[in-house]
């Protein structure tokens, strides 16, 4: 076992264990979906939670459902009477999805979109306290720049895999197309005055982006 193994491991057993729900969540999304991976999990999931905890969000506005698990994860958050607008392109895991959001509880806090988060957000009319941004990675730049204007001053912006599986900062991969699209997305942010960030190093790298 290699040492970033047993960090890991270590982590997980001192963390709030997975409660029953989205644990089922986690493991039947391993054994219907196709790229499984895609899923927060309960390390990313708990760390998402405590931050919406932490915020109290009136509206949070996420970028890819996927199988709900960030979602929930997030609306647990919610100041009294807010609400989570999700986004996902792919409808054919809408009723997957929806069914562990109603098990949650939240079916009348999260608002399941379906479609192109490109045309979807500039609908929503915000403000938002909280992004999370875990969508088509082509499309990083366009999400951002679609959402921050909707971010209330103070608001934050989290977005995922700015890591890229470790090749963002590993020179072979440099030409790689989507390592490129994730570079530039970096670059970009940390350029932004309009924004304070930082990378946390939870996963595959989660931006933690302030708006001034």
């Amino acid at each position: 076992m290699d040492y970033l193994q047993k960090k890991d491991e270590y982590i997980l057993d001192h963390c709030t264990p997975e409660d029953p729900l989205l644990a089922e969540l986690n493991r039947q999304t391993y054994l219907r979906m196709l790229n499984p991976k895609m899923i927060s999990g309960h390390y990313q999931g708990k760390f998402l939670e405590m931050i919406s905890f932490m915020i109290k969000p009136r509206q949070i506005l996420e970028i890819g459902t996927f199988t709900g698990y960030s979602a929930i994860c997030m609306a647990r958050g919610l100041a009294a009477k807010g609400c989570l607008h999700t986004i996902d392109i792919n409808d054919e895991i809408k009723e997957f999805a929806l069914k562990y959001i109603r098990k949650s509880g939240m079916e009348d806090r999260i608002i399941l979109h379906t479609g192109n988060a490109l045309d979807i957000i500039p609908s929503l009319s915000g403000p938002f306290d909280l992004v999370f941004i875990d969508g088509e990675k082509s499309e990083y730049s366009q999400y951002y720049n679609l959402a921050l204007p909707k971010v209330k001053k103070g608001g934050f912006i989290i977005v995922d895999n700015v890591f890229w599986d470790d090749k963002v900062y590993k020179p072979e991969f440099r030409e790689d197309e989507y390592t490129r699209y994730i570079m530039e997305f970096n670059r970009m942010i940390t350029k932004d005055d309009r924004v304070e960030n930082l990378i946390v190093p939870v996963r595959d790298g989660l931006m933690v982006v302030r708006k001034k």
